[in-house]
């Protein structure tokens, strides 16, 4: 998973629909065709692309495992399957737009003088993108024009990589671009990922702050799965929790590796599934092949 990912020890961040409201408002089509050459495919799981991403609806040891945390979880996690809303068309952004203004009012904000503030006390939404490179801003603010339309004021700040780090270290942030790398046997490091126990422990990857003892106790399933089946059923069973708790707007993936080749390294008949062409650990130098290769 790739994701803007909110901070939510702040309140502004604490209801689901306002989180949901920023997928709304996010044109991952356009951003794509504009910048990106077409070339990524959007991330609708936290495990995407591989056997443990959650599809359809759950059923067998999966739905068991979900339905003993029916209460702690939203609804659409037995009703609906997962997507990302879709933009890329003037029509498309209108009603994305549209849904948006829906749950931000749902959540207790509403637009005055075309900024979107608080009910009940009139205080402004705003929120600050930060970064620690040049790299992503032109990302943030491809996104701002849209969260302008919402009345949300938005702020790119881009800070070297000590500042950065030690504002991730006392959860001094809005929103940021994070990743969660994973591997085809998921097990303690989830709980540092999105455990409740590393949500106040400085430095941790939990940076959305994540407390649900609904994600504890999936994570305590995959942990201590007694066999395959079980391990994959109970990622399923988290990815859909985090899913429909709208903790990020997922970002993207790229389903190909660029790499610059030389005919000087062999490697054996099967290859690993997953990872960068498995170099250099499973490829060795060929002498026939470096003597042709000059």
């Amino acid at each position: 998973m790739q994701a803007f990912a909110f901070n939510t020890r702040r309140e502004k961040f604490e209801d689901p629909r306002v989180r949901l409201a920023f997928n709304y408002a996010f044109n991952f089509e356009e951003m794509n065709k504009q910048i990106f050459f077409d070339q990524y495919t959007r991330i609708a799981s936290y495990f995407a692309g591989t056997e443990l991403a959650a599809t359809g609806l759950p059923n067998g040891r999966e739905f068991e495992l979900l339905e003993a945390v029916r209460d702690k979880v939203p609804a659409e996690v037995f009703t609906e399957s997962y997507a990302n809303p879709v933009n890329g068309n003037p029509e498309a952004v209108r009603n994305n737009l549209r849904e948006a203004m829906r749950l931000l009012k749902q959540a207790g904000y509403e637009v005055h003088d075309q900024q979107l503030v608080k009910t009940k006390t009139g205080e402004p939404y705003a929120v600050e993108f930060l970064s620690e490179g040049a790299g992503f801003e032109r990302v943030f603010l491809f996104y701002k024009p849209s969260l302008d339309r919402l009345g949300i004021a938005s702020t790119v700040r881009t800070v070297d990589e000590v500042q950065y780090q030690n504002r991730l270290r006392s959860w001094d942030f809005d929103i940021i671009t994070a990743a969660w790398p994973a591997s085809l046997t998921p097990g303690n490091e989830l709980r540092g990922y999105w455990g409740s126990q590393a949500a106040e422990e400085p430095g941790s990857p939990n940076r959305i702050g994540i407390k649900n003892p609904a994600v504890d106790a999936m994570i305590d399933q995959v942990v201590f799965a007694k066999n395959r089946a079980d391990l994959e059923a109970a990622t399923r069973a988290l990815d859909r929790i985090l899913l429909w708790n709208h903790y990020v707007v997922p970002q993207w993936y790229y389903n190909k590796l660029r790499t610059a080749r030389w005919d000087h390294f062999s490697h054996p008949d099967v290859m690993p599934k997953y990872g960068r062409a498995a170099f250099p650990t499973v490829r060795w130098s060929g002498v026939q092949k470096a003597a042709k290769a000059g």
